[in-house]
């Protein structure tokens, strides 16, 4: 059982990305859920909006489904929770799990959350530190905080490393107006 992240509370994912060393790659994935209340889906959880979110509506495990058409490689995952708006609904016990397909899953983090309020950064790496390369990744919310049966989930970020360019070494570009430029649309 490991605890997240250690970074400042509520610690924007954004912040990440003006870096330039990750980018959010949670578009190029296909979503699914186990479960969901009409109107509280996978639109919600991806909307970059904190107020809406996902809710289950079933037996636990609640589950969330990444999968991408190809072998990706991932190395960080932040999810939203803010106990003090959804108290019961928050997850209190997430695992996360990896593998080609449905039935090759395997655990790599088991998450302990004590009343979260904001991003909760949840590196995915191997046993050598190195960021995993995957075709799926489930998130499974084992239990909610005062025993609630659904889990509300506001907001989930993938996040894979930048490469570095083989045409040569540049210097990082981060301010919002280099970052403008820094690719051929």
């Amino acid at each position: 059982m490991t605890t997240p992240n250690k970074t400042p509370p509520g610690a924007d994912p954004k912040q990440l990305e003006r870096t330039g060393t990750v980018r959010e790659i949670g578009s190029q994935a296909v979503w699914s859920l186990s479960s969901c209340k009409p109107g509280f889906g996978v639109d919600q959880l991806r909307d970059d909006n904190l107020e809406t979110y996902w809710q289950s509506d079933g037996s636990q495990p609640h589950l969330v489904n990444i999968q991408f058409r190809r072998k990706t490689t991932v190395k960080t995952l932040c999810i939203y929770a803010d106990y003090k708006s959804d108290e019961s609904y928050t997850p209190s016990k997430i695992s996360v799990r990896v593998g080609n397909n449905f039935h090759n899953l395997q655990e790599i983090r088991q998450l302990e959350l004590v009343e979260p309020s904001g991003w909760i950064h949840v590196p995915l790496t191997d046993p050598h530190k190195k960021p995993i390369r995957t075709f799926m990744i489930q998130i499974a919310v084992l239990a909610n905080h005062q025993n609630g049966r659904d889990t509300h989930m506001r907001q989930i970020k993938v996040y894979t490393p930048v490469e570095e360019s083989s045409i040569g070494k540049f210097p990082r570009c981060t301010t919002i107006d280099f970052m403008m430029y820094r690719s051929i649309r």
